[in-house]
């Protein structure tokens, strides 16, 4: 059941965490119901056959995270690159900040921790995770930025995958279970799978 769980630590289950959370479904394992991410997650959509996201729409791929990584691995750049250098910004700190625009326009404040630092363009690598970090032990605020390219892995697809190509893919943590847009520019075939990277994006 643990590994079922999607460790958003989202908090819509009423619950801090997702391990407090897998306390209450041991108990009572009707409670698994109340995870809306689990009920609408990717992976479910798929063995259902229907390749849709939440809203109806198709898509052609779930994108999961790499192997070792907290949450899809995201390249972002702020909206005022200086921030990079302003707040110091280092590998392994905390960040809240929220995709604006063309870039993806999500609605949602978005929590992670830094992998990667560019400190001359302001380029940062982070691990899109859940809020119970910032919200235990601090962040650093970005406020508005531009997400770059999004990477990981795809176990599965409806169609062929090639680089060059524009996609509707499924981020497979996503907390809205929205689809999103973008070319394949890099792609390595693994024995688990297809390790991609994805640039020009945005949702819809």
């Amino acid at each position: 059941m643990r590994n079922q769980l999607p460790g958003l630590n989202c908090g819509d289950c009423g619950c801090r965490s997702c391990e407090d959370f897998l306390k209450e479904i041991e108990k009572n394992p009707d409670e698994i119901k109340r995870c809306i991410h689990l009920q609408k997650s990717g992976r479910t959509t798929y063995e259902e056959g229907t390749w849709k996201d939440s809203l109806g729409r198709e898509f052609d791929f779930i994108l999961d995270v790499l192997k070792g990584d907290p949450g899809p691995r995201e390249t972002i750049l702020p909206h005022n690159p200086m921030l990079t250098r302003e707040l110091d910004i280092e590998k392994d700190d905390i960040l809240i900040g929220r995709p604006l625009g063309m870039s993806c326009g999500c609605p949602i404040t978005h929590c992670g921790i830094v992998r990667d630092v560019d400190k001359k363009t302001g380029v940062i690598v982070w691990c899109v995770t859940g809020p119970l970090n910032p919200r235990t032990k601090g962040f650093k605020d970005l406020g508005y930025y531009a997400a770059e390219a999004y990477e990981g892995i795809v176990f599965e697809a409806r169609t062929e995958l090639k680089i060059g190509m524009r996609y509707w893919f499924l981020p497979h943590r996503c907390m809205l279970q929205w689809r999103h847009s973008g070319i394949i520019n890099f792609m390595n075939n693994t024995s688990e799978g297809k390790v991609v990277r994805i640039e020009g994006l945005y949702i819809g």
